[in-house]
């Protein structure tokens, strides 16, 4: 990128918004998947506009954008594998509007999800996706990668919020989607379009979120198992049992050592693994799903306590969201997946897990979101060690084939960025993956927003 463009960009934005200094670029050079990739520049815009101008430049001299949130993505959407300009939505952090009566927000990309859902709180609303990284992740790069979260066995994905856009267009044009009400069936549904589409289709400068009313209680269980079988198997019996869990969470033995820490539960000694069931809605619907669970629980023998006190129910969510990042305290490498599976086929996919962790001889742990269906897989390896290494990937190609053959998907929030590229065909077939090409194209030409992501190389 040479002077004649970054004095462009600068006069674009200004010169405190475009960082090229070495150890700037650093620090927007790698994401969650611990890859790294230098861009040449990083650009922080505040409006559409700036957008707009900025991807028209780089549309005339050839360059590749890369948008990125927080960077906490798992699979390398937001990584400038091709070098070029990181375009950051830091600063477009506005939430512009609240709007109770008719329970919709309108928020810049930059928002963090968790300052979101507590400004939610002061007019008893919510914004039910929860994803582990709430806390520092943004609603632009939920939307880009369709983040979901334990809430969504009940309350669905980020997809299932996002009712309007104002996108910017590769080619700089700017677009608005969707609608502001409960009901809008004029013309294709671009906004589908864009969420999840990970940043090769358009830049996000505002989002329309659909809410919802604050629940008035919630009752959290932790059940305990001997068997890890046995907590597996519960999971879809939970479910067809007519109770209506709005988070129901797996933890294996392993999973369970390194976040016990955090925890100031109790657990039995021979504890293999744990659910989190948590319900929620009026004290009256609650309390009745309270008195069902624990009928149930009784009839089943099995081990369990609950609490609706909120420092109780802290804890466990603090164990629950400590594990991914206390992983690196087993092996200083992992391979992380987010596969999805038919609910009842969650424990033939964790004994499969632990087959394989036998036969390569890896430290493999499984939780997340069995709800849904949406395990989270992680294969501790040490990179230094070829070996190791190398039996590391050979157990994800054996876990992707082993998913689809179960009718499972690849990613279930993570999406597919550049980490699972080389697999997506597993998944979709020839004819689909020409069509999803086809669209990348006629959105960007050039080839200039995101590239390399998604689709793997010719």
């Amino acid at each position: 990128m040479d002077k004649t463009v970054l004095q462009e960009l600068q006069n674009i934005v200004g010169s405190n918004s475009l960082f090229t200094d070495p150890e700037e670029l650093s620090c927007y050079s790698y994401d969650g998947t611990g890859r790294q990739f230098l861009p040449e520049g990083v650009i922080f815009p505040q409006s559409a506009m700036e957008i707009s101008s900025i991807l028209k430049l780089a549309n005339r001299q050839g360059f590749p954008v890369v948008p990125r949130g927080a960077g906490s993505g798992m699979t390398g959407g937001s990584l400038p594998v091709r070098g070029g300009l990181v375009l950051a939505t830091s600063r477009m952090n506005r939430i512009i509007e609240i709007d109770p009566d008719n329970m919709i927000a309108v928020v810049e990309p930059g928002v963090v999800t968790g300052v979101l859902q507590d400004a939610l709180k002061k007019h008893n609303l919510m914004y039910p996706p929860d994803p582990a990284s709430l806390k520092f992740c943004s609603i632009g790069g939920n939307a880009a990668e369709c983040a979901g979260g334990p809430s969504a066995v009940k309350y669905g994905v980020t997809k299932d919020y996002v009712i309007g856009l104002e996108v910017i267009l590769p080619t700089g044009e700017i677009m608005q989607t969707g609608v502001r009400t409960e009901k809008g069936v004029v013309g294709y549904d671009l906004t589908r379009l864009f969420i999840g589409s990970e940043g090769t289709l358009g830049i996000f400068s505002r989002l329309t979120l659909r809410l919802l009313p604050l629940p008035e209680s919630k009752i959290t269980f932790l059940l305990t198992f001997t068997s890890l079988s046995k907590a597996t198997e519960l999971v879809a019996a939970i479910l067809s049992a007519g109770i209506t869990p709005c988070t129901l969470e797996y933890m294996d033995k392993t999973a369970i050592s390194i976040v016990r820490e955090h925890m100031s539960i109790d657990l039995p000694d021979k504890t293999e693994a744990l659910l989190i069931l948590e319900v929620d809605g009026s004290e009256l619907e609650a309390q009745a799903q309270k008195k069902k669970i624990i009928h149930y629980l009784n009839t089943s023998a099995i081990v369990y306590q609950y609490t609706d006190e909120d420092s109780r129910r802290s804890s466990l969510w603090q164990a629950r969201r400590s594990i991914s990042p206390a992983t690196f305290s087993l092996k200083p490498d992992k391979i992380s997946e987010d596969v999805v599976v038919p609910r009842s086929r969650i424990p033939d996919l964790v004994r499969f897990c632990e087959q394989i962790s036998r036969e390569l001889d890896l430290v493999i742990l499984t939780f997340g979101h069995a709800g849904d269906g949406n395990i989270h897989v992680n294969i501790m390896v040490d990179n230094n060690d070829k070996k190791e290494s190398a039996n590391g990937l050979q157990a994800r190609r054996k876990l992707f084939e082993f998913v689809i053959a179960l009718g499972g998907s690849l990613s279930g929030e993570h999406g597919v960025g550049i980490t699972k590229a080389g697999f997506i065909s597993l998944e979709i077939d020839a004819t689909a993956l020409g069509i999803m090409k086809k669209i990348k194209h006629l959105f960007d030409p050039n080839n200039i927003l995101n590239p390399g992501k998604i689709f793997p190389e010719d």
